[in-house]
């Protein structure tokens, strides 16, 4: 059975957490959409990372906000306690475009990201500076 459109609206409200962490630079914002032992995984280029998601949050401070980024937010797929999520991201930090999906649980009645897997688009690769 199809998810009600009202648990759609909760989980892309949840990934819009994280995405305006983005959007303005400030990893608190974006903390609200993660479980506290959610894990980071992903490549840019040939380099592979993995670690604890505090290492996206330090990465969100570190870069800050652009005027130029912009991103959406496309919710996959949905179950009653687990949904994948699609965040598009063009010109973070001004220069890197970049696909991440999201695994999202229903904990405590919340939606909260427990994995995160990025992949840097490959034409914004050399574009860095």
């Amino acid at each position: 059975m199809r998810a009600s459109l009202k648990e759609y609206q909760a989980v892309e409200a949840a990934a819009l957490k994280r995405l305006k962490g983005v959007t303005e630079g400030e990893s608190a914002i974006a903390r609200d959409a993660f479980s506290e032992e959610a894990m980071v995984y992903g490549c840019s280029g040939s380099q592979f990372a993995c670690g604890p998601i505090q290492n996206f949050f330090h990465d969100v401070d570190r870069v800050g906000s652009h005027p130029d980024f912009i991103g959406r937010v496309d919710v996959i797929a949905l179950e009653e306690t687990v949904a994948v999520v699609r965040v598009l991201e063009e010109n973070w930090g001004g220069n890197a475009d970049f696909t991440d999906y999201l695994l999202m649980m229903k904990l405590t009645g919340e939606w909260r990201c427990v994995v995160q897997v990025y992949n840097q688009n490959s034409n914004t690769l050399t574009n860095q500076s």
